[in-house]
């Protein structure tokens, strides 16, 4: 005989993908589960990770909401040559951060716990660039020393963010990373790509497993907590495939597979152990297939400014109670009229990975 009751009978709409997807538009979907953080408009969020992260931090900004930067340049700088330089992209000047083991590191060298044996990329040119961070100078540094300098500025923002922050929103990008062999530091890029000079001597390729991950992660949030025990952390995965894979003989649409589904594992796994550690999930939104591919652009790689909407909306609506985003900012860009169709539907991000195959 079959039983009239069973656990499914109680459980929300939300558990069941008729209800909940299928039967749903596109807009209706909202695929929040457990999600307790609660911001208001003092409340002092700061970003870092890959370039989806920027998405957050503009609709933040543009919402009313306290995106935190503590490294903005002078202010007696345009604005615009700010921009140029990287100001305000990420709440301090570090660039993209793809991978655990690069903002573990980060928070290592900005309190002195860690010091690269590769300290400086002095190009052809004679110009510098920090290999830690290589493409936030246009043009490099003039020198060394100036690089040092602007370095020790860099990290003692770091230092101020990671102390004074209300809520820090990461976004893993890769597990895939190039590493110097000598001490294994991990760069943003392969050397050789934005520059420096490539060594297969020197630098070697690493595809992060999720034990790894939850490692780097696990300790860099013990330390945080150390640092800021008020803080709360909310992590992402970026929906954005793989620019390119250097993982041998692999396919770039399977190490992306790899590499998300890792992020993904790791995010829940750390969620769960954590209190204070919230997961929000932009990446099923956009890769999910109830919006029939309309959240990526051509190249199937770019999120169009449809997806981030949703993505805002549902982040605003769940972690403030209410908030919604309804459009996105007006650009005061011209843009050629062979463009515009596809400026309307895409934001650009500073994306560094796009030059592993330009």
């Amino acid at each position: 005989m079959t039983s009239t009751s069973h656990p499914y009978k109680a459980l929300p709409d939300k558990a069941f993908w008729k209800r909940s997807v299928s039967k749903r538009q596109s807009a209706e979907v909202d695929p929040v589960g457990t999600f307790e953080l609660r911001i208001n408009q003092e409340t002092k969020v700061a970003t870092a990770g890959s370039c989806f992260a920027q998405h957050i931090a503009r609709h933040l900004r543009n919402s009313g909401y306290k995106y935190y930067v503590v490294e903005d340049g002078h202010p007696i700088i345009p604005l615009s040559i700010r921009e140029k330089h990287h100001y305000g992209t990420f709440s301090a000047r570090y660039g993209n951060i793809y991978t655990a083991r690069q903002l573990l590191q980060l928070m290592h060298r900005a309190y002195g716990h860690f010091s690269p044996q590769e300290d400086a990329w002095v190009e052809n040119n004679g110009s510098v660039l920090d290999p830690y961070r290589p493409t936030v100078q246009p043009r490099g540094y003039i020198s060394v020393a100036e690089m040092h300098a602007d370095r020790a500025q860099h990290l003692a923002a770091v230092r101020k963010m990671f102390e004074t922050l209300d809520v820090f929103v990461f976004t893993f990008g890769l597990t895939e990373c190039w590493m110097a062999r000598a001490d294994g530091a991990v760069f943003p890029l392969c050397p050789g790509v934005e520059g420096g000079k490539f060594d297969p001597e020197q630098h070697v390729f690493h595809n992060q497993d999720l034990a790894e991950v939850v490692s780097d992660m696990t300790e860099f949030i013990e330390q945080l907590q150390g640092l800021n025990p008020a803080a709360q952390i909310v992590l992402t995965v970026s929906p954005v495939p793989l620019m390119a894979t250097a993982e041998p003989g692999a396919h770039v649409l399977s190490a992306t597979t790899y590499s998300k589904s890792v992020l993904r594992v790791a995010a829940e796994m750390l969620r769960k152990q954590f209190a204070h550690v919230h997961y929000f999930p932009s990446y099923e939104i956009i890769i999910g297939n109830f919006n029939r591919g309309r959240y990526y652009a051509e190249d199937l790689r770019s999120v169009t400014e449809e997806g981030v909407l949703h993505v805002m909306r549902l982040f605003l609506l769940h972690a403030t109670g209410g908030a919604i985003v309804t459009k996105a900012p007006d650009s005061q860009v011209e843009v050629p009229d062979a463009y515009l169709a596809q400026a309307e539907a895409l934001v650009e991000v500073e994306c560094d990975e796009i030059a592993l195959d330009r």
